[in-house]
Order: C-alpha cells, then structure tokens, then sequence
C-alpha cells in the first residue's frame, strides 16, 4: 500500500478550519443519532447502510450541478478501494462504539486519531519523530487508560477495545484521503466511497435489514443526511489544509457529544473522563502544533518536497 505525502501548496488554512467545524458538528449530530437508533434495535450494519444509501442520493444533485457524472472520474481507482475497505471498516467500528458506550466516553477515546495518525506517518510515509512526539503519544495513550480504567468496570473494555480500533482505523483514512485530496476533488473522494460500499453493504442487509417504524425511519434519515454533509466537508478540510491545522476543531466533538448525552440520555460524563480526555486532547494538540512547526522549517519542507516526488 503505497501513499503520496501530502503537498505544501494545498493549504488555506481558514476555509480548511471551517469546514472541519461543519463537519464535527454534522458528525457529531451522526453519531447521536446512530445511538438513538441503536436504542430502537437497529443494528450497526443497517445504520451503515443507511448512511451510505442516503448519502448518495444527497450527493447526486451536488454532481449534477457541477457538471454532471464526469466530473467524478477519477485515475486512482485503486487508492479508492483501499479506502473503502479502511473507510467501511472504520465506520463500522466507529458505530459499534457508541452503541456500546456513553456518547462522550465514545467520542473521547476517537480523540487518539491524531496520535494513531503520527505512528501511522512513522509506518507508511517514513517521517521521523523525535522524543516531543513520543512523550505527547505516551500521554495520550495514559489518557485513555483513565478514561477506561481497566479492570475498574468504569466503562465496557470491549466497548473501549471497539473505540480504538475504530480510531486507528479513522486515522488511516485521513492518510489516504489527504493522498486523494491531492488528485480528486472531495466531491469525487466521498462519491466513489459511496457507491463502491454500496454493494457489499446490500449483500449485508439481506442478512440483517429489519423493518422499524416510522419514527425510528426518520432517525435513520438523519444518520444519513448528517453523514453526507459531514464526509464532504471533513474531505475538503484536508484537502484545504493540512491535519496539523485543522486537528483543533476536532475536540469540539466533545462538547456536542457531552450535549447530545445530556439531552437525550441525562447522561454526564465521569470524573475519569473529565481527567483522561484533556490529556488525550493536550496530547493531539501538542503533536499538530510541534508538527507545524516543523512544516515551517525549510529543512523539513525540502524533504517532504522530496518525499512527495520519490512517492
């Protein structure tokens, strides 16, 4: 599996940043809603489904306005596959999480992202980290260790074990689509991730597609417009900036989330929480900002310029 390191002259930060800010707050509203099905005994298979089924039919307007169906052709078919297979995997892990846990312990423990995103960047682009980052991982991952409190019973361990997987997977695609964002437009990003999750997804449903009431339908309506306008906007933040810039709007997820938990479940977040999330929060924003830094210095943007051509 090979990636392109991400190009310097992509970036416009404050579009970038704005569209992160869309996007948390659309899929922040998702994952609420993906909860609130799982409550009414749908599974994490049809919720999938169903946000991609919708999705699409939310896409399809957007194409035709900007020129129709040719305008999504792309010649990384390949590189689209590889992200429907860690995109649609993620995804479901991401959607079994909340199912299994309270909404803020869920959406605390996706905050490794940026910290599974730097060892992935070790691994697949070869970047070298130096003992700042390895301490901010070292923290972060202390932070999850509060937040679950293993053996404590403070929350589900396989619910946990689900979250993080689900990071680790979430980090991997942000990889692959800032190597996409370079070549294909995010609209094209989030079509081709779309309709190519489509068939295996169908196959699923014969297996477990359940009819639900009305109210329960609409629910599922929401997972699936709220996912559209989320992927888009997450899609072109990274292709707007980088992730070191737009990381930041990231952990407003908590705030929704902790929200959406009182609001619907009266549910608040533990003292465990309150002290493991701001060190896994401090740990990502301590690794963008060493890392833009570094994309500052012009040692580091000649290698990552060769990087890029090598790749």
């Amino acid at each position: 599996m090979a990636f392109t390191a991400p190009t310097l002259q992509q970036n416009r930060p404050a579009q970038g940043l704005a569209m992160r800010l869309l996007a948390v707050f659309a899929l922040a509203t998702m994952m609420a809603l993906v909860k609130m099905a799982a409550d009414r005994g749908v599974n994490t298979l049809e919720s999938v489904f169903y946000r991609q089924a919708i999705a699409i039919l939310f896409l399809i307007p957007i194409i035709l306005s900007q020129g129709g169906f040719a305008t999504v052709k792309t010649q990384r078919l390949g590189t689209h596959m590889q992200r429907l297979l860690v995109g649609l995997t993620g995804m479901m892990f991401n959607f079994a999480a909340v199912s299994l846990l309270p909404l803020a312990e869920a959406t605390s423990i996706t905050f490794t992202v940026p910290i599974f995103a730097t060892l992935l960047a070790i691994l697949l682009l070869s970047e070298s980290v130096g003992w700042h980052r390895w301490s901010a991982i070292l923290a972060g991952f202390a932070g999850v260790l509060i937040i679950v409190q293993p053996g404590g019973g403070a929350i589900a361990w396989q619910g946990a074990l689900v979250a993080l997987i689900g990071a680790l997977l979430t980090a991997l695609v942000s990889i692959i689509i800032r190597s996409l964002g370079s070549t294909d437009k995010p609209v094209t990003v989030v079509f081709w991730f779309t309709l190519l999750s489509l068939p295996p997804l169908s196959i699923g449903m014969f297996y477990y597609g359940a009819l639900h009431d009305a109210e329960t339908f609409l629910i599922i309506a929401g997972i699936g417009l709220c996912g559209g306008v989320g992927q888009l906007a997450l899609t072109s933040s990274l292709r707007l900036a980088p992730v070191s810039i737009v990381l930041s709007a990231d952990y407003t997820s908590l705030i929704w989330a902790t929200f959406f938990g009182w609001l619907i479940w009266q549910s608040w977040p533990s003292v465990w929480t309150w002290i493991g999330a701001p060190l896994i929060i401090g740990s990502g924003l301590y690794i963008a900002w060493r890392e833009h830094n570094l994309a500052r210095r012009p040692q580091y943007r000649h290698e990552a310029k060769e990087q890029a051509e090598a790749n």
